[in-house]
């Protein structure tokens, strides 16, 4: 939370040894404590709060005070990449739901370029534009911030920065008539980016939003009609109207999507509370039976198709920090999946395939932001095989340094949270949080370097719990046991409970790890046929 706080955990870091333990109270260094060589050296918690005291006015207080903070996800657990973090599923998400749309074949007969607009060009929803253009469509991304745009543009994670709305709708009207893949910012308000698009003879395909709806009313949302520097003025002196203002702009960037969903366009929640918050503020955005009218990516895409399975966002840090080495781990990683893909079942051939071809261009597509870090969706055979070969390139020094291992909070197993990652589970069961806190108590004794808990994450504070770890690989036969047992857990927790909750995907992917694994016992749902219980109820 400070810097104080941070010279003290340095100072701890430094001065520890592997038989003891570091403790983090929402950032606060709790000490040193007497543990062993196989326990975690760090253990995280953030936000943690007796639940009846987690709503947004208590965390205002609690961290004002300076005894709770928000630790987001990766942030607040020492394994943030930077924008390539979610810039993976971004791009699978953006793809699939363009098939969903337009279909492969239609997309490779006429080489249409589908249309995708969202909002937020920041830490996370900064991907969007670089997905875009990996899934090979025109994205428009709207960010207020011109200091966030021109960062993205610099950095080369945007193509272009258009500061008008006429000259925007020119350039994209070109590039769908050239079938040009490209992504372009439109500096400005996201609600006057939305109300002329559904003015427009234009067809937008694909639609989303990344504002920061966790954090509305302190400057995640920014109200239509008013400049940045005038909406942090009255976020601070009236805060009430500011809410207001925000609440009003929602109601009309929901009634433009709906005009333009009312077209054909292909809508989705991104996990950033957007439905959450809009039906908060009175948009049209519920059914009649109250449910919401978009779905959230990962009840159409994420969910059945990658979560389910056991597919999810892998990652990895060389410390050498040396981008030979990150390449070599590419190249292990490849070797590894297309292996895997030889004898896959076809249910989850698809996923390998996008997979193998993300891992083959990263390298070309310049994801690397700070650390030289990769992210990589795969699952249990795929992370346990791809860590062991990292390992044994650093037993014999093809790898110059130790590798740590880590993954997204946003994963298979790491969070429990109804509006996002559990949105696809509907036994009743997506408000409990059982899952995540097993998680990390199954990681911390599996192995695991460092490990992490949180209230909070993405769609914001008391809505989500989430957990992550760290695990250091030096090429010791230890961190073979550790990849084995902790990775191993680490994926079929979630695919457990999910086969639970009687998600097909993860029925049939459990039977057939307990089939090649004898010491793993799951408890099978016993399915009813619909008829019966119709009969009875």
């Amino acid at each position: 939370q400070n810097w104080a706080q941070y010279r003290l955990v340095m100072k701890y870091l430094s001065e520890m040894t592997d038989e003891q333990t570091l403790v983090m109270y929402s950032g606060h260094p709790l000490g040193l404590f007497p543990s062993h060589k196989r326990a975690p050296r760090v253990v995280v918690t953030n936000g943690m709060v007796i639940p009846n005291y987690s709503k947004p006015d208590d965390w205002e207080r609690m961290n004002a005070l300076g005894v709770s903070q928000y630790g987001q996800m990766t942030a607040g657990s020492y394994m943030y990449i930077g924008p390539q973090g979610i810039v993976h599923g971004t791009t699978i998400t953006v793809l699939n739901a363009a098939r969903r749309v337009m279909g492969d074949t239609a997309r490779h007969t006429t080489n249409a370029i589908p249309l995708f607009v969202s909002s937020g060009l920041g830490g996370m929803s900064g991907a969007q534009p670089k997905a875009g253009n990996i899934a090979k469509v025109v994205s428009v991304v709207a960010e207020i911030n011109p200091k966030a745009a021109q960062k993205r543009y610099e950095q080369g994670w945007v193509d272009e920065l258009h500061y008008g709305l006429d000259e925007l709708m020119q350039a994209v009207m070109q590039a769908l008539d050239e079938k040009r893949v490209v992504s372009m910012a439109y500096v400005g308000n996201v609600v006057d980016l939305w109300e002329r698009l559904a003015q427009e003879d234009i067809e937008v395909n694909l639609g989303s939003d990344q504002t920061s709806l966790h954090n509305p009313w302190a400057g995640g949302y920014y109200p239509v009609g008013m400049t940045l520097d005038e909406s942090k003025r009255m976020m601070a002196a009236d805060p009430e109207e500011f809410k207001k203002r925000v609440e009003e702009s929602l109601r009309r960037q929901v009634a433009a999507i709906n005009q333009l969903a009312a077209r054909g366009m292909y809508f989705f929640d991104y996990g950033n509370a957007f439905l959450l918050q809009a039906s908060r503020a009175g948009a049209d955005i519920l059914t009649a039976d109250g449910s919401f009218r978009y779905p959230s990516y990962v009840q159409d895409i994420m969910g059945p198709m990658f979560f389910d399975y056991g597919f999810g966002p892998f990652r990895w840090v060389c410390t050498s920090c040396d981008p030979s080495d990150l390449a070599l781990t590419d190249e292990l990683a490849l070797n590894v999946l297309e292996e895997e893909r030889s004898h896959a079942p076809e249910d989850i051939q698809h996923q390998l395939d996008d997979n193998i071809h993300w891992i083959r261009e990263a390298g070309k597509n310049h994801l690397v932001v700070g650390s030289q870090a990769r992210i990589l969706y795969a699952d249990c055979e795929g992370r346990t095989r791809i860590a062991l070969a990292f390992n044994e390139a650093v037993r014999d020094g093809r790898l110059k340094a130790p590798v740590v291992l880590g993954r997204d909070h946003h994963d298979v197993s790491g969070t429990d949270s109804p509006f996002r990652e559990t949105s696809n589970i509907y036994d009743g069961s997506q408000y409990c949080a059982d899952m995540a806190v097993q998680n990390v108590i199954g990681d911390a004794f599996r192995g695991a370097t460092w490990v992490s808990l949180h209230n909070g994450g993405g769609v914001g504070w008391g809505e989500v719990v989430n957990g992550g770890f760290g695990m250091v690989i030096d090429g010791s036969a230890e961190s073979d046991r550790n990849i084995q047992e902790m990775l191993f857990w680490d994926v079929n927790n979630g695919i457990s409970r999910r086969s639970w909750a009687r998600n097909k995907g993860s029925m049939d992917a459990i039977k057939r790890q307990m089939e090649h694994t004898p010491n793993l016992q799951v408890t099978m749902p016993n399915l009813v046929d619909e008829d019966v219980i119709t009969r009875i109820f």
